[in-house]
């Protein structure tokens, strides 16, 4: 595995954990700025509000120069953003320096996972975008808990100032580790733009919003069912947490290595068992050893789709892939609002903590439904398969084969894609 996967991977985790640490400090927020815990969780939806702006923006200010400088600059970016956060004198300061650090988030994963794929052979592109999500998953495991904890007793400033020194340490690792990657001979935001003129693209994007809503209306409402339903402490539900990382961890990895074998068949299967997971919980909640295996089971298929989707993105957009790749974490923070959304309207309907749960099962299904349309509109196209994508060190002369049949190429390892993605 090249070293400059980890440097990537280092930056990734500084990602996650100042995305998903702000959620288990939004008290000691509030009590510190003197607002309401719902004032202050304006401050996740600020960061929301920067990935969905600053992917697209971002990628098209960067579309044509070298891609190392790039995932530098988006790196440093990031640092800079959590310094603001650290020193923000009051709650509007501390949500426009949120909403600055959202920005480089998704410019970040695109531009990683097309270098990610760039830095090894063609077979292995979907385990070395996997490699970078590492990072992601690692943080909910070690990342969150930890920045939570520091935060509880130190401040959560100090959390901040922590998540910077990562993120320094992952600039500079990417400046040292990162060789210079080459500049596409087609470039520019025009060329980028090209890649949405794919159907297939707008299939995949729609995979992400519905069916990964599946997996954040049960993450969204996920701590009140275990306290409520399952009979866990407060101060227990970290525990359950780790081990719904854990699953995470384990799905990547082992959707990056499926997906590099059978691309379709791994985002569908993916889909399939995210619903069957999800619609398990609400049934084995009701004990707490049961609950806590099955969240992990929740967290191992959810994350299992995220290597083999952002793959699939980038083999339908192989000739820009980019900006295609960045968007699709506009997609996820989509598919975040409305899984959250819709398992809050089953809450207020007074359907019960389990409710969120049987509603993420349904929209995995719309996922996977998506996906098979897709996969079958592909299979009906002879000649249209996508290139294996751009070569990159280590790719072997042949890593873009001559057009084949759509099936062998969506499902066979010598067809593999380009490669998403926090």
């Amino acid at each position: 595995m090249p070293l400059a996967l980890v440097a990537l991977a280092v930056t990734a985790f500084a990602i996650g954990t100042t995305e998903f640490a702000a959620m288990g400090l939004l008290p000691q927020v509030a009590d510190n700025l003197d607002v309401s815990i719902p004032r202050a969780g304006w401050l996740i939806s600020a960061y929301a509000i920067g990935v969905v702006i600053g992917a697209p923006l971002l990628t098209a200010l960067a579309a044509g120069r070298p891609r190392k400088k790039v995932l530098v600059a988006l790196a440093g970016l990031f640092a800079a953003g959590n310094l603001l956060c650290a020193v923000a004198p009051d709650f509007w300061s501390l949500a426009a320096a949120r909403l600055i650090t959202g920005l480089p988030h998704g410019a970040f994963f695109g531009a990683g996972a097309v270098a990610a794929a760039e830095l090894v052979a063609p077979h292995r592109r979907a385990r070395a975008v996997a490699v970078m999500f590492s990072g992601l998953t690692v943080a909910n495991i070690v990342g969150v808990p930890a920045a939570t904890l520091l935060g509880q007793h130190l401040g959560w400033r100090s959390t901040m100032l922590v998540v910077v020194a990562i993120a320094a340490a992952g600039t500079l690792a990417i400046a040292r580790l990162v060789p210079e990657l080459p500049t596409p001979a087609q470039s520019g935001l025009r060329h980028e733009l090209s890649a949405f003129r794919n159907g297939q693209l707008w299939l995949a994007l729609a995979t992400v919003v519905f069916g990964c809503g599946g997996f954040f209306a049960c993450y969204s409402y996920i701590t009140p069912l275990l306290t409520e339903v399952s009979g866990y402490a407060t101060g227990s539900v970290t525990m359950v947490l780790a081990l719904f990382g854990v699953g995470m961890t384990i799905g990547n990895v082992l959707g990056g290595f499926a997906a590099d074998r059978a691309l379709r068949p791994t985002v569908c299967a993916a889909f399939v068992l995210s619903a069957g997971a999800l619609a398990l919980l609400a049934v084995t909640a009701q004990a707490a050893w049961s609950a806590a295996v099955t969240v992990m089971l929740v967290g191992l298929f959810g994350f299992a789709i995220v290597p083999a989707v952002q793959t699939l993105v980038m083999q339908k957009a192989h000739r820009a892939p980019t900006l295609a790749s960045a968007t699709v974490q506009g997609a996820f923070n989509l598919a975040n609002a409305q899984g959250a959304y819709f398992g809050g309207l089953a809450l207020d309907a007074g359907l019960g903590w389990t409710s969120p749960t049987l509603v993420g099962s349904g929209l995995a299904l719309s996922g996977a439904a998506i996906a098979l349309i897709a996969w079958a509109a592909d299979r009906r196209r002879p000649g249209t398969a996508e290139p294996a994508g751009p070569s990159g060190p280590g790719a072997p002369a042949a890593a873009v084969p001559p057009p084949r049949a759509p099936e062998a190429a969506d499902t066979g390892p010598a067809a593999v894609i380009t490669a998403k993605g926090a």
